[in-house]
């Protein structure tokens, strides 16, 4: 007994990943779609051992499956989301277009799992911003523990989080150095090869983008409202994989030695914090890998109970495309996915 599942933006790299993860879990799939724009109509893509055309999402009678998976833009999403749901099926959607919607709920399921159970107010769940899940991941079990106050983070974001389009231009201008010079940017307002740029989104009147407003908003959304955080995103020459620098400040008293074994003992949580020149995380490390990893976690005695740590994930999985099939999971084990056999 499996479901009707539909990936809409299949071309994509998180469509891509989700057809790649949806596989590898094993979740219960009785017929897979791939669908994208009129543009892609007939582009393949594999699932398992099979390969799939796609579909124009714009002929594709969506009555006819249980569960899409969207991975568009925004605009896109703001189009289709809606009608998609109101025809049945739960939509599952990572763009950022319904996440602080309030009859939307945004979920990580290793946060806020029993947001679930009002998804059927609209029938569609948000997954968060790519830098948002891991760090709530990460601050949960923390939070639960010793109440968090305040957050400084620091994101040093892989060119993947933009798209094919940023890992090309990536590739291309640090072959380009070497040679002839690197090809003037495109997808990025800078040069990122061999360079860091501090700017991801668009500015609003206080000096701030909007991928750091998603992240203090989504992350208030999903935790404690009360939290108080600020954050500075910068885009780094990595193809893949998310790291962030976090300092923590709570309300009570929590030590490094404790919170290493509370994050230990979470779920989607890995810690690898010994104190030798490899005894840490990098993102080439996460990429391919479906846990949250934890490094370098230690006491601030700059603050009364301050603590910091380094959080990593591969942003393409956990940061996207892994916490959807996570949230399709959680859907399955609680009976929420509609109708469970072919018509």
């Amino acid at each position: 007994m499996g479901y009707r599942v539909a990936i809409v933006g299949a071309t994509g790299n998180v469509g891509r990943e989700m057809l790649n993860i949806l596989e590898e879990v094993e979740f219960p799939v009785d017929k897979i779609h791939a669908i994208a724009s009129r543009k892609s109509m007939g582009v393949e893509v594999s699932f398992g051992d099979k390969i799939i055309k796609c579909q124009d999402v714009e002929q594709f009678d969506f009555s006819t499956v249980d569960l899409v998976l969207m991975s568009v833009s925004g605009e896109f999403s703001k189009q289709w989301a809606a009608k998609i749901g109101e025809a049945g099926p739960m939509v599952i959607d990572n763009s950022s277009a319904w996440r602080m919607d309030p009859d939307v709920p945004l979920i990580v399921p290793e946060v806020n799992p029993d947001d679930v159970e009002w998804a059927d107010r609209k029938n569609i769940i948000a997954n968060p911003n790519c830098s948002t899940a891991q760090l709530v991941v990460a601050l949960k079990p923390l939070h639960d523990r010793a109440r968090i106050k305040r957050v400084v983070v620091s994101t040093y974001q892989s060119v993947s989080g933009a798209g094919k389009e940023g890992m090309d231009e990536l590739w291309d201008q640090t072959k380009g150095v070497f040679v002839l010079g690197a090809p003037e940017p495109k997808k990025f307002p800078k040069q990122i090869a061999f360079n860091v740029i501090p700017y991801i989104g668009a500015f609003d009147e206080d000096g701030n983008t909007d991928e750091e407003a998603k992240m203090w908003n989504e992350t208030h959304k999903m935790i404690d409202p009360d939290i108080k955080l600020t954050v500075t995103c910068v885009r780094v020459p990595v193809m893949v994989g998310h790291s962030e620098a976090v300092n923590i400040e709570f309300h009570e008293h929590l030590d490094a030695d404790e919170a290493r074994d509370l994050l230990r003992d979470s779920p989607g949580l890995v810690v690898i914090d010994q104190r030798h020149d490899k005894g840490y995380m990098t993102p080439k490390e996460a990429q391919g890998e479906f846990p949250v990893f934890v490094s370098r976690i230690r006491n601030d005695p700059t603050v009364e109970h301050g603590l910091n740590m380094w959080v990593v994930a591969d942003n393409l999985r956990k940061g996207a495309a892994l916490n959807a099939v996570q949230i399709a999971q959680l859907l399955h084990e609680r009976g929420l996915i509609g109708q469970k056999t072919l018509a």
